[in-house]
């Protein structure tokens, strides 16, 4: 008997397999098994209510000189939502000197508002908001030479005859996944949240990627970051911010992509335009008191 080999039958190997992954799934960490099927996460980095205007220290300056160079990823790419004809910003010379070097780096150029100031589509006439649209692609249009696809609205406040409004001019509403909430605080520009802040939002989209109702762009899901590049303290912390993202992703055992930014202005465009948003019933709860005051 010594000499003799014993054969496993196939249908018996073949059940040993099917049980060994059972029990595999069975001893996985809640929700591995879904979020093993999902594709690594990349963050999308945009900017709102720039170009700022400052002649020193300009934080829309520092912020493009961050992306360029820091210490976790260089030569980053983002969407700018700019406001094309603010008094303090993009309706000056510098800030329209801003819009042309946002481009020129490779980054995408989007629109943000085309009025005075920061004002709201969701309360303007279907009339005013077509002119005003009108009037901001154009004037992007005079900067870049080219049209701009993505628009966000101001105070995050659209309906269905907003999102009308905006595609019969070709644009398309991106929201966002996580929200630094850095708007411009005056006198008291600080954060002490900025951690637990993304842990938590983050925290919140992981569900969603982990249930796969998160869109894949280039084999990767692309997760929106909202910033201001007109607040300082942004401006001066926003290497930290870049880090805090990559250590809260780790922290929730979300894999990140090879990149875990966005380096190539074609891509992130496409990543963009992918998170999009069409009608209200699909769109992603927006940060903080605004999903109360607009979404209810």
């Amino acid at each position: 008997m010594s000499g003799r080999t014993i054969l496993t039958p196939p249908f018996a190997v073949y059940f040993l397999r099917l049980l060994l992954a059972a029990l595999t799934i069975l001893l996985l960490p809640p929700g591995a098994a879904a979020q093993a099927n999902q594709a690594p996460v990349r963050f999308l980095l945009t900017f709102d209510d720039g170009p700022a205007w400052a002649p020193y220290f300009n934080p829309t300056v520092r912020i493009l000189e961050t992306l360029e160079k820091n210490a976790y990823q260089d030569n980053l790419k983002a969407v700018f939502f700019t406001q094309t004809r603010a008094w303090s910003g993009g309706g000056t010379e510098r800030g329209r000197a801003l819009i042309r070097r946002e481009h020129a780096e490779g980054h995408v150029v989007a629109l943000h508002s085309a009025t005075t100031f920061h004002s709201n589509h969701r309360l303007m006439s279907r009339e005013k908001l077509d002119q005003t649209l009108q009037l901001g692609v154009a004037d992007l249009v005079a900067e870049t030479g080219v049209a701009p696809k993505l628009v966000r609205p101001p105070f995050w406040a659209y309906d269905a005859d907003t999102l009308a409004s905006y595609r019969a001019h070709g644009l398309h509403m991106l929201l966002t996944d996580l929200s630094a909430k850095d708007g411009v605080v005056y006198v008291f520009n600080m954060s002490f949240h900025k951690r637990s802040n993304m842990l938590k939002m983050l925290a919140e989209t992981r569900k969603r990627w982990a249930a796969g109702a998160m869109p894949v762009v280039d084999g990767v899901t692309p997760v929106v970051v909202t910033f201001h590049d007109v607040n300082s303290y942004t401006a001066r912390h926003f290497e930290e911010y870049l880090g805090i993202l990559l250590d809260v992703a780790r922290e929730l055992e979300i894999p990140l992509a090879d990149k875990p930014f966005y380096d190539n202005r074609d891509e992130l465009e496409r990543a963009a335009m992918a998170s999009s948003v069409d009608t209200p019933e699909n769109a992603p709860p927006l940060p903080g008191l605004w999903h109360w005051l607009w979404q209810q």
